[in-house]
């Protein structure tokens, strides 16, 4: 395991320090704050990166936690894979155990948000020993999601992921404009502007305009509906996770539907669920407070038990 420390950085008032990891054979940027044994694995969804956690990482680390948030494989400063394979869901979930690893703390809970939080669930099903707790944000259980999207409201919201499939046509439609398309994501679907301003968005629209960096983020997609994980996972079934869980969902989501959540307690012995109405798909971005609170009210609960 080999860490280099790069310069601190910023947004807005909130600081972190990010550091290179080496972990899978890859080199990981990961923003990191606070220290001890209790870590906080976040992972981000597409088209974000270790920045979405900007709001949560020092509050988390002045509650006593060790927060690690990598940029995933292929998204920021983390390697870009160029193999469509790479990008598997066994290649990604085998990423989680190396950060771990490298991490070295001896208890772990592990945060994501959507892709984040789908290989969240993948690796709660695949490695239940390894996690003391699971915290989800707008991601759906694949099982339900499998449910969901065949059903016109989620089949509607997910059209994208058909048109990704597509070779070079993607990544030249998202690229026009210094990648105008990814920034007109953020801004059609966050509903408190203030706390995901411009200039962040701005950040995630170079980071995408990085060589190599739009095709690694779409082969996620494409890898995920190309056979490998998800269709194994579908082949075995969804076995129940008995790992505390907490879901926290953005209502105002305009690419999952809440009917993902219809079930979940069939999935989750040990289920808190958290709705919140005026936030959207970048639940963390959108109200950041509301839901750092409502993470460490959770985690503290669970500590005093």
């Amino acid at each position: 395991m080999q860490i280099n420390r790069v310069p601190k950085q910023s947004a807005g008032e909130d600081q972190y320090e990010f550091q290179q990891v080496a972990a899978n054979r890859l080199s990981f940027r990961v923003a990191v704050a606070g220290s001890g044994d209790r870590l906080l694995l976040c992972l981000h969804g597409f088209p974000e990166s270790a920045l979405s956690w900007r709001h949560q990482m020092a509050p988390m680390a002045v509650a006593g936690y060790r927060v690690w948030a990598p940029d995933l494989r292929g998204y920021a400063g983390t390697t870009r894979p160029t193999d469509l394979n790479a990008y598997r869901i066994e290649m990604l979930l085998d990423d989680i155990t190396g950060l771990i690893n490298a991490a070295g703390s001896r208890r772990v809970t592990l945060v994501g948000h959507d892709w984040g939080g789908i290989l969240a669930w993948y690796y709660a099903m695949r490695k239940p020993t390894v996690i003391d707790a699971l915290i989800l944000l707008n991601a759906p259980h694949p099982g339900c999601f499998e449910r969901e999207i065949r059903r016109w409201r989620q089949f509607h919201r997910s059209w994208y992921a058909a048109l990704f499939q597509i070779p070079w046509l993607p990544e030249t439609v998202l690229a026009a404009g210094r990648a105008r398309v990814i920034g007109a994501i953020f801004e059609r679907m966050r509903t408190q502007p203030e706390h995901l301003p411009d200039d962040t968005v701005r950040l995630y629209r170079q980071q995408a305009c990085a060589t190599g960096a739009l095709t690694a983020m779409l082969n996620y997609y494409r890898a995920a509906l190309r056979g490998g994980g998800a269709t194994r996972q579908r082949t075995l079934g969804y076995p129940v996770i008995d790992i505390p869980t907490l879901v926290i969902w953005g209502l105002q989501d305009q690419a999952l539907a809440s009917e993902n959540l219809n079930g979940l307690e069939k999935l989750v012995t040990d289920l808190t669920v958290v709705r919140l109405e005026n936030s959207g798909h970048f639940v963390h971005e959108d109200d950041p407070q509301r839901v750092t609170h409502e993470i460490l009210s959770w985690l503290q609960n669970r500590n005093e038990r």
